[in-house]
């Protein structure tokens, strides 16, 4: 499966225009519900408080800069560095963004943290945190944006690499999970939360893919072979996110060392297993399922085809062979060695191409149209004692390179043959064959003379015509049309074929 970059790219870009958006969204909202409110802070450094230039330009700034930086880096910058193309212009290029994302970022922050600068005995001292903390997040954005592009990748790499379908389907859940993560990650930063909204984030999205993953490759496998429904799966995933949440929960209060933290993270947690990870492993699996039994039912049915075109190829060889060597004793009768030797020399040609092009999938259409000829002027050995048969072909010249599946053309000539001749009465052949640009233009037009009733061929009318149609509706499906049209004393057949 290719993945291609240009829709990727577009969702990419159109994801983060709509979280900058809304998070400029954001700071019109606040700026307007709250235009006369000084916070605590700014109140406590006793300094005066606009929303306009501490809240609202500040604010303003640091989100424009994360988001085109982020564009700048995603798209332009750090994807050549991955595959080493212009390795000095684009660190030269990274290196530019971290020193102009952090300027940016510090003179955003003296405005919307102007209280630190009266909690300094020097300005110098305010000023330096102040810009370390500017340069420090311009840094962590670089960092957190290149683990960014390369979980991307690793994305795209085991979509399009090739392995067994089971360990693949699980490596790519687990990394789109990573990526799902992490995206939370740097839109939470970006937006400037607390860092317990982190970790409960990172604790509540690491136990969901645990256990959606777990629900796919096993929980619901097991439930669905003993028989039980989504119900039952549903009741066991959720005991076992009751479970998790003793270890979650743990996890939260010793890391904040704050004790609400257990049934804040773990009320997010329950919502989550029953709102969003045991329907989506469900819906996963019984999607996935559904695609491998239609897989391999198309592969059945493929199967069926090609056995069925490789018996009806094993049919129509021995039938060309009889009617060739048929030909050859009807004319050694007449006792002419070099007529004789001449029809031995074609057969001789006409057996090479069953041998050995005729087994191939696609040949040059020259070579189907020198087989052709060969198996006419065969034929026209058989009957050139009777003047009262006009055999004629109009057969054009092929310049260019064409393929064509073997042995489609003739069942149509062998058929005008065995129908069309009689060297008893006036008959008639013509065939025509040109190419335009792919498409090749096949006409038979012959006579009909009625068999006997003790002739063998009435009753045994052969498999060329019921076979080549099998043949092309097997391997030109929507790329042929076959007309073939008859009359109380004439049978046409027209073929238009697309070689593309």
């Amino acid at each position: 499966m290719k993945i291609d970059i240009k829709d990727l790219s577009k969702i990419e870009f159109w994801t983060v225009s709509i979280i900058y958006g809304f998070a400029v969204m954001m700071l019109i909202s606040n700026g307007s519900e709250n235009n006369h409110y000084t916070p605590y802070n700014f109140e406590q450094a006793k300094i005066s408080f606009s929303y306009l230039s501490n809240y609202f330009l500040p604010g303003l700034f640091k989100y424009s800069i994360l988001y085109f930086s982020f564009l700048l880096l995603n798209f332009c910058c750090l994807p050549p560095l991955y595959q080493r193309k212009n390795t000095g212009i684009n660190l030269s290029i990274l290196f530019g963004v971290f020193l102009f994302s952090g300027l940016v970022l510090s003179i955003a922050q003296t405005y919307s943290h102007a209280d630190m600068l009266v909690q300094y005995d020097e300005l110098d001292e305010a000023y330096n945190y102040i810009f370390f903390q500017g340069f420090s997040y311009a840094g962590w954005m670089i960092v957190l944006t290149a683990i960014y592009v390369a979980i991307k990748k690793l994305i795209i790499y085991l979509i399009e690499n090739k392995e067994e379908e089971s360990n693949k389907s699980m490596k790519l859940e687990i990394a789109f999970a990573s990526a799902f993560w992490f995206l939370g990650i740097l839109v939470w930063l970006a937006i400037g939360v607390d860092f317990r909204v982190i970790l409960a984030w990172t604790l509540v999205i690491g136990s969901c893919s645990f256990l959606t993953i777990y629900g796919i490759y096993y929980l619901i496998p097991n439930t669905l072979a003993q028989g039980k429904k989504f119900r039952n799966y549903l009741g066991k995933n959720m005991l076992l996110a009751l479970i998790f949440c003793i270890p979650i929960g743990l996890i939260a209060v010793v890391i904040t060392g704050q004790g609400e933290m257990f049934p804040i993270v773990n009320a997010f947690h329950l919502m989550a297993q029953l709102i969003i990870s045991t329907p989506l492993a469900w819906y996963i699996y019984k999607t996935r399922n559904a695609t491998e039994e239609q897989i391999f039912a198309l592969r059945k049915e493929l199967g069926k085809s090609d056995a069925n075109l490789g018996f009806l190829k094993s049919q129509i060889n021995p039938h060309f062979l009889f009617n060739a060597l048929n030909t050859l004793y009807g004319t050694a009768l007449q006792e002419k060695a070099e007529r004789t030797g001449e029809g031995i020399q074609k057969l001789g040609d006409m057996m090479r191409f069953m041998l050995h092009e005729n087994m191939q999938d696609k040949i040059s259409l020259i070579r189907d149209i020198d087989y052709l000829n060969n198996y006419i002027e065969l034929q026209k050995l058989r009957t050139s004692t009777t003047v009262d048969i006009n055999i004629k072909t109009e057969i054009e010249e092929q310049l260019m390179d064409l393929k064509i599946s073997p042995m489609l053309l003739i069942p149509f000539v062998e058929n005008a043959f065995k129908h069309g001749i009689s060297l008893q009465s006036p008959s008639h052949i013509k065939v025509t064959l040109q190419t335009k640009a792919n498409m090749l233009y096949f006409d038979v037009n012959n006579s009909i003379h009625l068999k006997a009733d003790g002739d063998p061929e009435k009753v045994n009318s052969g498999i060329g015509l019921e076979n080549v149609k099998q043949r092309l509706s097997l391997l030109y499906p929507k790329k042929h049309e076959l007309i073939i049209r008859e009359s109380a004393k004439e049978f046409f057949v027209h073929l238009t074929l697309n070689l593309d």
